[in-house]
């Protein structure tokens, strides 16, 4: 009894393509893998320096606002018409110096703008608002 196969004269009519996408996927898969690796494979000498401390920079100004409407200037009261001749004389004195602006949540917000409007006539620069966090 024999068995007829294929016969050897005729071609084969389809490809196994299985191991050929195999191999494609493991190639994709190690160009991902190796890809950061080239990105970051710069070769950099980096300086040396010595370590120093900054320098002490002076420490900023508090203006505060708070409920009532009264101005404070390092938890001096300053009435709102003559902050900003206080503030110019800080600032001949100090001319890099910096503001934090205190206003309570609960201010009216007129003071608070006449507050901001004297630092601004005054000329200085540095200012922060300071807010809580919630």
């Amino acid at each position: 009894m024999a068995f007829s196969t294929q016969d050897s004269e005729e071609a084969l009519s389809e490809i196994n393509i299985t191991p050929l996408v195999d191999v494609m996927l493991v190639l994709l898969v190690a160009f991902i893998v190796t890809i950061p690796v080239i990105n970051n494979a710069v070769h950099i000498s980096l300086p040396k320096t010595v370590q120093t401390t900054p320098p002490d920079l002076d420490k900023p100004v508090t203006v505060s606002v708070d409920k009532d409407s009264r101005v404070w200037l390092d938890r001096r009261q300053v009435p709102v018409e003559s902050l900003e001749r206080e503030l110019l004389a800080l600032k001949a004195a100090r001319p890099d110096v910096a503001l934090q602006l205190q206003g309570d949540e609960t201010a009216p917000y007129g003071p608070v703008a006449k507050t901001m409007a004297a630092i601004e006539h005054a000329g200085i620069t540095h200012l922060s608002v300071l807010t809580a966090q919630q």
